[in-house]
């Protein structure tokens, strides 16, 4: 009985590594498949042989310039667009959005909407969520029968069962069961993420050689998160999602923060703190509930322009951050960082107070060789993230052990 347990573990395990090489690689060879997996040819072979009969893979006809070489032209593998969707959805500041995407990772749906997500009731917050989905599951120009998971990203804290917002700063509310309560409505598999694990999940996706093994993703918007990988695992705490390096002490008893508390990072370096010390405010000066991005790229063409309050303001958001990401490194070792976000756009303004703070802390000693990326969208990679996650899961727990695909995502034709 025990060898047979072993050989289905097995044989789970080599689909689901075929799997996730043909999802990174886009549309290998068999032969390429090999040599990223160490598998043998001929179980390749046999294991690709299934996956296309089941109708989750699919063989890609080659290029006119691959037929133009000697030999043999090799036949790529591709993931079947049908065999199965999943949807994000992406509650931050006032702001919703869901996306239905294919199993090849293709956005075929979405849908947007402005939320005054600090004033709403619990009950409407719900609602809206709920509704975002019900739209797109009924759109008429979709035929969606296989949506297989649903992933629900959301600024605050996660519990680690990835089933609930604990808290965040976008609604008063707290303890909202979001995934319980999809799966209720709708009868399919969801999962309650933290956003800025999603945009470090995603950024592994886009580039493994950079993000890899040890990597932060900082958020830089009108508030400050974190996603962060340690040994190529994505960093939870032990009842949350944790990771709120926003909300570290920068200053004690400093800034008001909008969490209510005094002296948090983000009481210096979120969007409205720029702007609160760009104006000259005080420090008790209670958080604007928004800025725009328009307002913010505006402060940063100010600072550029002249030495004023306004670049002050950046010099004070790089303090903040480079302190804050300083005293980290003294616990990791300095990473590489990838800056997301509006103010990600500021970052020239930004990084040499960043980086003379790290500096001076017991992280920075060789903080000249510490690298940073920008990216001044956060929500394609909080949706690719979601995506990914939501996607995986269908590959390793559903297709990998042999489940049937159900090939039922048709957009109709509209006249």
């Amino acid at each position: 009985m025990s060898v047979g347990i072993r050989h289905d573990d097995l044989r789970r395990r080599n689909r689901a590594m075929v799997i996730a090489a043909v999802r990174r690689a886009g549309q290998p060879s068999r032969t390429e498949i090999a040599a990223t997996t160490g598998l043998s040819h001929s179980t390749i072979s046999a294991i690709s042989s299934d996956l296309i009969g089941e109708g989750i893979l699919a063989e890609s006809k080659p290029s006119e310039a691959g037929s133009l070489k000697r030999g043999r032209p090799q036949v790529g593998l591709s993931l079947n667009p049908e065999a199965a969707a999943v949807m994000t959805v992406v509650l931050s500041l006032n702001f919703l959005s869901v996306a239905v995407i294919d199993y090849a990772g293709q956005v075929i749906s979405e849908e947007q909407r402005r939320l005054d997500t600090l004033t709403m009731s619990r009950d409407a917050l719900i609602g809206e969520c709920v509704a975002i989905v019900r739209r797109r599951l009924e759109d008429p120009d979709l035929d969606v029968r296989s949506v297989a998971r649903i992933a629900l990203a959301i600024q605050g804290i996660t519990d680690t069962r990835a089933r609930a917002m604990l808290w965040s700063p976008i609604t008063p509310h707290t303890d909202i069961a979001f995934a319980d309560i999809l799966e209720d409505e709708f009868g399919i598999p969801a999962t309650m993420e933290n956003d800025c694990n999603m945009m470090a999940v995603a950024l592994r996706w886009r580039d493994p050689q950079r993000y890899r093994d040890d990597f932060i993703a900082i958020l830089l918007s009108h508030g400050i998160g974190m996603g962060l990988v340690l040994k190529g695992q994505l960093f939870t705490g032990t009842h949350s999602s944790g990771g709120e390096f926003g909300h570290m002490i920068h200053q004690p008893r400093g800034a008001l923060c909008r969490c209510g508390r005094r002296g948090c990072v983000e009481a210096y370096a979120g969007n409205y703190a720029i702007w609160r010390n760009a104006r000259q405010l005080g420090e008790d000066t209670k958080p604007v509930a928004d800025v725009s991005d328009a307002d913010m790229r505006a402060l940063a063409a100010a600072a550029r322009d002249s030495d004023g309050p306004e670049r002050e303001a950046y010099r004070k958001a790089g303090e903040a951050l480079g302190y804050g990401l300083g005293s980290l490194f003294a616990l990791i070792d300095p990473a590489p960082v990838a800056m997301v976000g509006v103010s990600a756009a500021a970052f020239d303004l930004i990084e040499p107070a960043l980086r003379e703070a790290i500096a001076q802390t017991a992280g920075g000693q060789h903080s000249e060789s510490i690298s940073f990326d920008t990216e001044p969208n956060e929500l394609p990679l909080i949706r690719e993230g979601c995506a990914m996650r939501a996607l995986t899961f269908v590959d390793q727990e559903i297709f990998a052990p042999g489940a049937q695909a159900k090939s039922g995502l048709v957009r109709k034709n509209v006249a």
